[in-house]
């Protein structure tokens, strides 16, 4: 019984143990060290450091910021870059790239970090990084709005377009979508909640 007992306790912990994950904020030393600001020409706006199944990971947001003054600093191109330390330079796990729409009069795109996370949503043991962003006109109007998750290396979007006319506005979630997990649309069906209760949006059709 005694054996049974310890062999139980060795299998949860090691279960516990597997399925640990963790993410933190690089500061500027730590960003220096790690040399991530090599993975793009752009200004590095936030960078993540995460760890979970797959190994150790660098999830860099970058904005080209085109225009700097003390109103504001504007950008017309953003990446996010995840990234694998391998054999001491960098293996890339996967890309988002997007720029301002000037036929709809986009002037700004840029990263929503206070909406954006990295963490495990569904408890399988690997960080589920969710990156959000938008775009907006010259007159501070919100036109776009993206939130993309990121689940085992596959990107599923909800793209919204806001407007005051109701032709104008569309809210459309990934032919895929249905695929992830069920605790992490229901993750992302709660921020887009939140997104309208806070920013007063809309994010929907019609």
């Amino acid at each position: 019984m005694k054996n049974y007992i310890l062999v139980l306790f060795l299998s949860i912990s090691t279960f516990a143990f597997s399925q640990k994950t963790d993410s933190f904020i690089l500061n500027k030393e730590q960003i220096i060290q790690r040399e991530v600001n090599g993975l793009s020409d752009f200004p590095i706006y936030r960078a993540y450091e995460f760890q979970d199944k797959s190994g150790v990971c660098e999830l860099v947001l970058f904005e080209n910021r085109k225009i700097v003054s003390k109103k504001d600093t504007l950008n017309t191109k953003i990446q996010a870059i995840c990234a694998m330390n391998d054999h001491g330079g960098f293996r890339e796990r996967w890309t988002i790239n997007d720029l301002v729409d000037n036929e709809e009069a986009e002037t700004n795109i840029w990263f929503w970090t206070k909406y954006c996370s990295v963490k495990d949503l569904d408890g399988d043991g690997y960080i589920d990084p969710v990156i959000v962003y938008g775009t907006r006109d010259e007159n501070e109007y919100i036109k776009r709005v993206k939130i993309i998750t990121v689940y085992k290396d596959k990107k599923y979007a909800i793209r919204a377009v806001e407007s005051e006319l109701d032709l104008g506005r569309s809210f459309k979630k990934d032919a895929n979508w249905k695929l992830l997990p069920q605790k992490i649309k229901t993750y992302i069906d709660q921020l887009v909640i939140k997104l309208r209760k806070e920013q007063d949006l809309l994010l929907k059709d019609g």
